[in-house]
């Protein structure tokens, strides 16, 4: 079990989220909370709140940006092998409706081959409610450590 796995599960949700804020700041910037997160699911929500709104009032595609690679980021540290790593190489999204209200980001890496190293196209989807906001994949480099 990966060491984040384990800090999520002994520490609870809202502990863990705090401690991420403090290990990688910019992620603290929305106020995230790792609701779920377990091999090849992450489920991460944040508050519509006017740090992360843009200039008319919905929130800022760079705070959904921000979002998944959180949600993408702890789901593929929970997925790889032990003596893996893993850094991020990419992101293609698309803004699929304005987001007006609370985000949920579900990064789901179920069908992707953990155990592997190279190249991952992590799934990431972003809902206000039953709506999609956005869709896309960030690409995350598997390697031996």
């Amino acid at each position: 079990m990966s060491q984040m796995l384990q800090m999520f599960q002994s520490a609870g949700s809202a502990a863990f989220s705090g401690m991420i804020g403090q290990v990688a700041p910019y992620f603290g910037s929305i106020a995230a909370q790792v609701i779920e997160l377990r091999p090849t699911f992450a489920e991460v929500h944040f508050p519509k709140r006017r740090e992360v709104c843009n200039h008319i009032g919905t929130v800022h595609a760079i705070a959904l940006c921000n979002g998944a690679e959180l949600a993408a980021g702890t789901m593929t540290d929970a997925s790889i092998s032990q003596g893996q790593r893993w850094i991020p190489r990419g992101m293609t999204v698309e803004y699929t409706a304005k987001a007006d209200g609370d985000v949920k980001v579900i990064a789901d890496g179920s069908s992707l081959p953990w155990g592997e190293t190279g190249d991952f196209k992590v799934p990431v989807t972003a809902y206000v409610g039953d709506k999609v906001v956005l869709r896309g994949e960030i690409t995350m480099y598997v390697s031996e450590a």
